[in-house]
């Protein structure tokens, strides 16, 4: 048995979500400032720029996380690679060098707690079930996951027109039932949700951080001709067709 103090029940921290394993604690203040960064301190908190971090109830589900992220453990909890033999370690190896995540994603089962860094970013918790049977991630943005959930390869439809728009060749793809969770430069509050039935979406430039798998991503010139495209200034847009739905950040990433 074990017991902490002055942690969650700290009246500096304050509890923003909490699904299934996870919880995200944000640091109403931070206390430990040194006097020559006290006014960068001071702006930081004006501006909702606060440390967060994700708590893991690993006796509710084991979990992935991504490599490096953990800052401490308690109880019984064991560490895994979660690689199940070779072929598992080639296909893991091949998805990280695509997606941009990390090869090997630790597994950590057991039935005690596990705490990730903190971070300055937003964090996000969705349930996978709820995005038509699997969600596909822009790059960098998995943090953690319930081990139930799958992850994959996911490639673009239309692969020249990916490269000639900029974008990546690959995703990370997210399938099953389970929590997933996010780090975004954007708050969930200023995300805009925009379900599809049978339709289609076009974005100017990589807003879109998250989306159903069952959606058909390309990247298509924003007129039918060349001339068109030209015409509307727009150029290559990224196009999602089908049913499902689409998470927006309000800016493009890199500009936050």
């Amino acid at each position: 048995m074990y017991q902490i103090k002055n942690f969650t029940d700290n009246d500096d921290i304050k509890t923003l979500d909490t699904l299934g394993a996870f919880s995200v604690i944000e640091y109403q203040r931070d206390l430990s400032v040194a006097p020559e960064a006290a006014m960068m301190a001071y702006y930081c908190n004006a501006m909702n720029v606060r440390k967060r971090q994700v708590v893991c109830d690993v006796s509710k589900s084991s979990v992935t996380v991504q490599a490096g992220a953990m800052q401490w453990t308690i109880g019984n909890v064991n560490a895994t690679t979660g690689v199940k033999g070779i072929g598992d370690l080639i296909g893991k190896a091949f998805r990280g060098s695509v997606t941009g995540e990390s090869a090997i994603k630790p597994e950590y089962t057991g039935s005690g707690m596990l705490v990730l860094e903190p971070t300055y970013k937003h964090i996000i918790l969705l349930d996978v079930a709820e995005w038509n049977g699997g969600i596909v991630l822009d790059d960098g943005l998995f943090l953690a996951c319930e081990a139930t959930l799958k992850h994959k390869t996911v490639a673009r439809s239309n692969l020249s027109s990916a490269v000639a728009g900029n974008e990546g060749l690959f995703n990370l793809g997210i399938t099953g039932k389970g929590i997933l969770c996010l780090e975004s430069d954007c708050p969930k509050e200023e995300l805009v949700e925009i379900t599809l039935d049978n339709d289609v979406l076009k974005v100017d430039g990589n807003m879109a951080i998250a989306w159903s798998g069952s959606l058909n991503f390309t990247v298509e010139r924003s007129g039918k001709t060349l001339i068109g495209s030209a015409a509307s200034g727009e150029g290559l847009v990224n196009v999602y067709r089908g049913t499902g739905k689409v998470l927006l950040a309000p800016v493009t990433r890199g500009m936050i």
